[in-house]
C-alpha cells in the first residue's frame, strides 16, 4: 500500500480500533463484575490488548526487521484495567527519516486507538547502554515479550540482555531501591490512604522477590521458589493468596477511580469494601474491616519478603562466608544476623523468642534475624499463651526490653512484626491494623500507634 494511502486509512483504522477497544472493556468490566476472577481478567485484557496491538503494527506497514515487544507489568502479562501499555520497539540499527515518519505515525495511531501507550524506540545496543545505567530499565527490559514483528531481533535482544545481566549486582540494586522506596513511606505500611503497589507489603514487594530469583535463576513463581526451598509450600499458597488479594483490590480500585489509581483514598474505602462484601457492625465498620485485612496482608507480604531476600541472598553470596560470632549457648551471629544455634530453640525454650529481641536492642551492627531463625520465631508463635504470660522469667525478660537504653521503638517494632506482641498482649492484639474511621477525624490504630 503506498504511504499516501496508509495516511488516509490508519486514522479511520485507529478510530475503528478505539471503539471495539472500549466494547470489549466494557464487556470484561462485567464479566469481572460477575465472576471477581482476578487473574482471568488481568490475562483477558492482556490478550486484548496484544490483539488490538498486532492490528496496529500490521497496518502501519513497518519494515519486517523491526520487532514490536511488551515490557514491563505489560510484559509479564499482568495488565491492569488503566495501566500503562508499556512497550518498546526494537530496531536493527538506527532509522532513517522515513522510518521515523512511519515510526510517529504508528505511535500516532496507538493514542488514537486509545491505548495510552508508554513507549521506547531503540537499537540492541541502546537497550543494553540504558539497562546499564538505570536498574528501573534493566527491570522493565528484562520482562520484555515478543509481540510482533522480527522474532530473531528479539531473540537478540533478550539473549544479550541476559548476557549482560550480573545476579548479584541486581540483586544488591533491586534491595537498595526497596530500601529506598520504603523509606518514602516511613517505612510502614500503615498510612490512612496506602499506595497498594509501592509502600511496604505492597505489590511491588511481591514483584521484587521474583525479579531478583528470576535472574538469579531460581524460579519465577511461588511455587517454583517453594521447589528450591528457598520458602515452604505453606508459605507459597499464602504469597499466591496475598498477591490475589492485592491484585483484585487494585483492579477494582482502577474501575471504582476510572483511571490508574493505586492509592487506598478514603473516598474509595467504603465502595470497595462492600464489593469484597464487608457490611458495617456496630463495633467496626465495614471500610474498617476492609483496611484491617489489607494492613494484615501487607504485614505478612513484609515478613515474608524479608524471608526469601535473605534466602536468595545465601544462594548468591554463598562463597562469602566467615565463621559466627557466639553470643552463647542459643544465639550467635552471622552475616550481621542473629541465628538461632539450633533449629527447634524456641520450641525447647520458649523464652528464648524474648531473648531474641533482646539481642537485637544490645547488639546494634546486627541487621535483623536469619530466614532459618525467622521461621522458626514465627512457627512460636503458638507457645506464646496463657502460661507464657504468667512464666516470672518471661514477664522479666519482657521488662528488660522496655528498660533498654537504646533500640526500645525498633524492638517493639519487630516484636509486632514477628506477631509476638500481639499474642504476648492480647489486647493489642485486637487492634492490630485497625483504623477508625470517622467523618471528620480519620485516624488509623494500627501495631505502630
Amino acid at each position: 500500500m503506498p504511504d499516501e494511502k496508509m495516511a488516509t486509512v490508519a486514522p479511520h483504522y485507529a478510530a475503528g480500533m478505539r471503539g471495539q477497544l472500549q466494547e470489549e472493556r466494557r464487556k470484561l468490566r462485567e464479566r469481572y463484575g460477575a465472576e471477581g476472577k482476578a487473574q482471568r481478567l488481568l490475562r483477558q485484557h492482556r490478550l486484548l490488548i496484544d490483539r488490538t496491538l498486532r492490528g496496529l503494527w500490521k497496518q502501519a506497514g513497518l519494515p519486517g526487521s523491526l520487532a514490536l515487544s511488551a515490557v514491563g507489568g505489560y510484559g509479564r502479562g499482568e495488565l491492569f484495567p488503566h495501566s500503562d501499555v508499556d512497550l518498546l520497539v526494537l530496531l536493527p540499527h538506527e532509522p532513517d527519516a522515513a522510518l521515523k515518519d512511519k515510526l510517529e505515525a504508528f505511535i500516532g495511531g496507538l493514542w488514537d486507538a486509545g491505548l495510552e501507550p508508554g513507549h521506547g524506540v531503540r537499537t540492541i545496543e541502546q537497550c543494553l547502554d540504558e539497562s546499564a545505567k538505570d536498574i528501573t530499565v534493566q527491570t522493565s527490559l528484562l520482562e520484555a515479550r515478543w509481540l510482533a514483528g522480527s522474532r530473531g531481533l528479539f531473540a537478540g535482544f533478550t539473549c544479550a540482555m541476559r548476557e549482560q545481566l550480573k545476579p548479584q549486582h541486581f540483586f544488591q540494586s533491586k534491595r537498595l531501591e526497596q530500601e529506598q522506596r520504603h523509606g518514602k513511606f516511613q517505612e510502614s505500611p500503615y498510612s490512612l490512604e496506602p499506595n497498594l503497589k509501592e509502600a511496604p507489603g505492597g505489590l511491588r514487594d511481591l514483584q521484587a522477590i521474583l525479579w531478583i530469583s528470576r535472574s538469579a535463576g531460581l524460579g519465577d513463581t511461588w511455587m517454583r521458589l517453594a521447589e528450591r526451598e528457598l520458602i515452604t509450600t505453606v508459605e507459597a499458597r499464602r504469597l499466591t493468596g496475598y498477591q490475589s488479594f492485592l491484585n483484585e483490590l487494585r483492579i477494582r480500585l482502577h474501575y471504582i477511580s476510572g483511571r490508574r489509581e493505586d492509592r487506598l483514598l478514603f473516598d474509595y474505602q467504603a465502595a470497595l469494601a462492600a464489593q469484597f462484601g464487608h457490611v458495617d457492625t456496630p463495633s467496626k465498620r465495614a471500610s474498617e474491616q476492609l483496611m484491617q485485612r489489607y494492613y494484615r496482608t501487607a504485614k505478612a507480604i513484609t515478613q515474608l519478603n524479608t524471608l526469601l531476600l535473605q534466602n536468595i541472598a545465601l544462594q548468591l553470596f554463598a562463597d562469602e562466608d566467615s565463621p559466627p560470632e557466639i553470643f552463647n549457648e542459643r544465639f550467635q551471629a552471622a552475616h550481621e544476623l542473629l541465628e538461632a544455634r539450633e533449629s527447634d530453640l524456641f520450641e525447647r525454650q520458649p523464652s528464648a523468642i524474648f531473648e531474641s529481641i533482646l539481642l537485637l536492642q544490645q547488639h546494634s551492627e546486627l541487621k535483623g534475624m536469619s530466614a532459618p531463625t525467622l521461621r522458626g520465631l514465627w512457627r512460636a508463635r503458638a507457645w506464646i499463651d496463657e502460661s507464657f504470660r504468667r512464666d516470672p522469667s518471661n514477664r522479666a525478660l519482657f521488662l528488660k526490653i522496655l528498660q533498654q537504653p537504646r533500640g526500645l521503638v525498633h524492638g517493639l517494632r519487630r516484636m509486632n512484626q514477628y506477631s509476638i506482641l500481639g499474642r504476648y498482649l492480647p489486647a493489642f492484639g485486637k487492634i492490630v491494623g485497625q483504623m477508625q474511621y470517622d467523618l471528620f477525624l480519620r485516624i488509623p490504630w494500627t501495631s505502630t500507634s
